[in-house]
């Protein structure tokens, strides 16, 4: 019998834990879409403080196919679920959201596609019930990756999707303590046969987002160094082109002032104008080659992906 992983990262999700649970564990069981299959339902705790743990550690002594992992601390939006696939069994691994924007009733489509021999299939936003402005930004966030990325990125992809043995094994391989798995599976999926299943995306069931601002700066930021060139190409060229016009109006100013020596007065104020506008464009580009040094910093110090407080209903040594 083929055995289904499904791993769930969550924090803060006191309100949906138990409810994904029944939701995941009734498509295998009790002549669910899924009951021949076996599987293991893995929730991924990234050090929540609101009673999370107290209701994953009741729903696993209920049932020894549902798994936990604690973290010590919270290891950021990306680097705890890919701890989390890493660490399944099954013949397949699907990941899914708590908050339920990932559909659950799509495990069993993901699995047939699976089965027809698809070794990735991702679940890809065609649209959301989310705010308007919010979906354009992300579109537009999405479009500037796919324009600038050295590998061709997906659209409106988060991670949703079911993921091969195959491929997990080459996540595990991996030694990268900032993995992107939007980008990784951009980079290898064509080699795994991957299809795309769109849906549309529902909204949060229960509880608040915890994106804001600077996680959606992180994410953005670290998509863009890890997977383009534009911020130095752009820092480069646009140096380059500041510098001939600076220096073309620099020789204009000397040929005005040399033949209307008395008459020729631009004043101060170009030449304070151009001082503030070069010295925001320095710091700007200074701040993109800091965002670039900061993921090299982080990728040379080596930090283990995640550091482990605590698991439940694992056999001993099973993918630590």
């Amino acid at each position: 019998m083929k055995k289904i992983s499904v791993m769930v990262p969550c924090y803060n999700e006191t309100e949906n834990v138990i409810p994904m649970s029944e939701a995941v564990v009734a498509l295998f069981e009790n002549g669910g879409p899924l009951s021949l299959y076996d599987y293991e339902l893995l929730f991924i705790d990234n050090c929540s403080t609101d009673g999370t743990r107290v209701k994953l550690e009741d729903i696993c002594s209920k049932n020894r196919k549902i798994k936990a992992i604690f973290n010590v601390t919270n290891f950021g939006q990306f680097n705890s679920p890919f701890h989390g696939m890493c660490q399944t069994t099954g013949d397949c691994t699907v990941t899914l959201c708590c908050d339920f924007q990932d559909p659950v009733e799509l495990i069993p489509v993901f699995v047939a596609e699976w089965e027809k021999g698809h070794k990735i299939v991702s679940g890809v936003k065609k649209s959301s019930r989310e705010p308007g402005i919010i979906y354009l930004a992300r579109t537009i966030y999405y479009k500037m990756i796919k324009g600038m990325s050295n590998v061709k990125m997906i659209e409106h992809f988060t991670g949703f999707g079911l993921y091969d043995k195959t491929f997990i094994a080459l996540l595990r391989e991996l030694d990268d303590p900032i993995p992107f798995i939007r980008g990784i599976v951009a980079e290898y999926g064509d080699g795994f046969n991957r299809i795309e299943i769109p849906y549309e995306q529902p909204k949060r069931r229960a509880g608040k987002t915890h994106n804001n601002f600077y996680t959606l700066y992180d994410a953005a930021m670290l998509s863009f160094t890890s997977y383009t060139k534009v911020g130095l190409r752009l820092a480069t060229f646009f140096g380059a082109g500041i510098s001939f016009v600076s220096i073309l109006i620099g020789l204009v100013y000397l040929v005005l002032k040399l033949i209307f020596w008395d008459k020729f007065s631009a004043g101060y104020a170009p030449l304070m104008i151009g001082v503030f506008v070069l010295g925001g464009i320095q710091i700007f580009f200074i701040g993109m080659i800091g965002e670039y040094i900061l993921n090299i910093n982080t990728r040379v110090i080596k930090r283990p992906v995640v550091v482990e407080e605590k698991r439940i209903n694992f056999e001993d040594g099973e993918n630590k």
